[in-house]
């Protein structure tokens, strides 16, 4: 824990510029994707859905939206120690997840443009809401004298490539639970406004819909493919990327359960429902959805936490390295267990359960 009295320290490239977090499987990351594939996809049998979105696009709701105020002119030199270093990191992460939005949807906007015009605007105006995103959590960041370097990050950040269904199956669930989390942060705050540290968390009612609108593209999307949600394969495919993104958001936000203490939140609590109404969401699209209601899922989970809290124990200590890998092996065979019985749970039917309210 850092001590309260001091100003926590970050690795620096360069005065004032943060070096990137290091990656972890928990980080965020940046994604490529087939694009000769992408600009073949034929979006007829869902086009008027598509054209409909890609007018809200257009109309550009939030254009004078993400504009600093006076309440951002002010020294923040009382938000110190540990809430300090867990606050930047909540904008780094936040700033790095909108900004590899950007750079996907940028991509995907440059390519298509000659071959699926439609697909390609809705992609560039996307990157242009992405793109307004992280620049607002960089400048944030500058209130607390660091910034992230996003022209270091495109050059320097590892790319994970998804063929397009898996892009639309992680992008989807990336945008719906960025609604739920920014509307729940949101909604508490509004009752509770001496809890709110930070004037960024004003904006995130707005801000919250943007991710929406781009939860709903990509549900248009899915939904002009019948071959990403109505085969069996779609029912497995499903299943994994809902587990990967609810066991991800779970372990890093219970890791950095200060942060959200600090706005009054309780982390597992606050987790739990974002999980639950992000898998109701899913469930207007998705084949099949996990029964996060049962004891077992958080039960589970919470195994991951615990095992992770001893990795990094383990990495704290001054054992050498080559031992440290036969002392992590247990806690890694753990959580891949745990993961392996909770994807292995008995998921809920949507294609005949009906009535899911959003």
């Amino acid at each position: 824990m850092v001590n309260s009295l001091k100003k926590p320290t970050f690795e620096e490239i360069r005065p004032g510029v943060k070096a990137p977090a290091q990656e972890t499987l928990l980080t965020p990351r940046f994604y490529t994707t087939d694009f000769e594939a992408m600009a073949k996809m034929d979006i007829s049998p869902n086009e008027d859905e598509l054209l409909a979105i890609l007018e809200e696009f257009r109309t550009d709701y939030n254009r004078h939206h993400f504009v600093r105020d006076e309440e951002f002119k002010q020294s923040w030199e009382h938000i110190d120690g540990e809430k300090r270093q867990l606050f930047i990191e909540f904008l780094e992460r936040s700033c790095t997840a909108e900004f590899s939005g950007f750079l996907l949807y940028k991509e995907l906007g440059r390519r298509l443009k000659n071959k699926n015009p439609v697909l390609a605007e809705c992609f560039t105006l996307m990157s242009r809401d992405e793109a307004r995103h992280a620049g607002f959590l960089n400048k944030a960041m500058s209130d607390f004298n660091l910034e992230l370097d996003l022209g270091f990050l495109t050059k320097s950040k590892k790319y994970t490539f998804f063929e397009p269904k898996f892009i639309f199956y992680a992008t989807y669930l990336s945008e719906k639970i960025g609604y739920w989390r920014y509307i729940t942060i949101y909604r508490h705050l509004e009752a509770h406004p001496e809890d709110r540290i930070y004037p960024i968390f004003r904006f995130f009612e707005n801000w919250c819909q943007d991710e929406n609108r781009h939860g709903d593209f990509f549900d248009a999307i899915m939904k002009a493919q019948p071959k990403c949600l109505n085969d069996w394969q779609a029912k497995l495919w499903c299943r994994f990327f809902l587990l990967s993104v609810f066991a991800t958001m779970y372990l890093n936000d219970i890791q950095r359960s200060g942060f959200y203490a600090s706005i009054g939140l309780n982390a597992r609590d606050y987790d739990k429902h974002v999980i639950e109404k992000t898998n109701e969401t899913s469930g207007r699209v998705f084949p099949v959805i996990l029964d996060v209601e049962k004891p077992e899922f958080y039960e589970r989970l919470e195994v991951c936490v615990k095992n992770n809290e001893q990795l990094r124990a383990i990495v704290a200590s001054k054992t050498p390295k080559v031992l440290q890998l036969f002392q992590k092996l247990p806690y890694y065979l753990s959580n891949g267990w745990q993961l392996l019985r909770l994807y292995l749970m008995k998921p809920i039917d949507m294609t005949v359960k009906q009535g899911v309210v959003y």
